[in-house]
């Protein structure tokens, strides 16, 4: 049996006890660890679950999931998930390859940033689609996360947008070259987020959002250092939320003034914004 096991956003607490209950009698426990992360170390987790862990990296999820599955049809094969089980294509893929293999499949839910980032006082039933944001370089600067965004805002939903991070990738130099040497991890920050969608804005030009739209970023959310900040996307692009990871919500003009109520806790400045709640917000629900 393959089982997916979501783990959850923070620590090695988070696990369900079903899941717990499967990676404590699993004959190989892998955990996926390049989509997203935990805030703690992988032999916190070995102590807490008392199991050792073998990390799965992009290339052995994508290139050597045969792996993963080998014997998974006689024994039991634990792929830990950090948030919950299906949050990427790749977890979908694992699960697809398994059917072929006539490998039977369990799968155990936990939390993700998709329901959790309701802790901010945004209603889920508010939001339309998630769009993922990049680093750019200086070549290479994809804008489709923009048009989702138009599409969202054009009805008024709110767009959550994740984050961007690198965890063992190699630069193109090295890639060519084929140097097993690997960048140190990046994450990306609501800043840098803010400050790419107001690049991308200034030169699509379409007048989807802009300097004063309102925004709230969120980092570690679900952990007991987890913060929250509303304000324009000018005002995150200056915003420390500290360590990651972060995600930003682009609230749509069909916000409700419940929701007003809650985020005008985490604003950088009530003052701006209430007048720009006022204006560009009040009564377009």
């Amino acid at each position: 049996m393959l089982y997916l096991v979501g783990l959850g956003l923070a620590d090695e607490t988070d696990i369900t006890v079903k899941g717990l209950e499967v990676v404590k009698t699993a004959d190989r426990v892998y955990l996926e660890a390049y989509t997203s992360i935990l805030l703690v170390d992988k032999e916190k987790l070995e102590a807490y679950y008392g199991r050792s862990i073998i990390l799965a990296d992009r290339e052995m999820v994508e290139s050597s999931s045969d792996e993963i599955l080998s014997s998974a049809n006689k024994c039991n094969v634990a792929f830990l998930v950090v948030g919950d089980t299906y949050g990427a294509t790749t977890h979908t893929d694992l699960i697809l390859r398994a059917r072929e293999l006539g490998i039977p499949t369990q799968t155990i839910f936990n939390a993700s940033i998709m329901n959790s980032i309701g802790a901010t006082g945004l209603q889920l039933y508010n939001f339309g689609q998630t769009v993922s944001m990049v680093f750019f370089t200086d070549t290479w600067k994809p804008s489709s996360f923009y048009d989702r965004i138009k599409e969202n805002r054009q009805i008024g939903l709110h767009t959550l947008v994740l984050l961007d991070i690198k965890v063992k990738e190699q630069s193109l130099e090295n890639l060519t070259r084929r140097r097993k040497i690997f960048e140190p991890p990046r994450f990306m920050t609501v800043a840098q987020c803010a400050e790419q969608m107001l690049g991308t804005e200034q030169e699509r030009g379409e007048g989807v959002y802009g300097p004063d739209s309102l925004a709230v970023g969120v980092a570690r959310v679900g952990a007991a250092s987890q913060k929250f900040v509303a304000g324009t996307l000018m005002q995150l692009s200056q915003a420390d939320l500290g360590k990651p990871l972060h995600s930003l919500v682009l609230l749509g003009r069909r916000a409700h003034e419940l929701e007003r109520d809650f985020i005008r806790e985490f604003a950088v400045d009530t003052a701006s914004f209430d007048s720009i709640w006022k204006r560009d917000y009040e009564g377009k629900q």
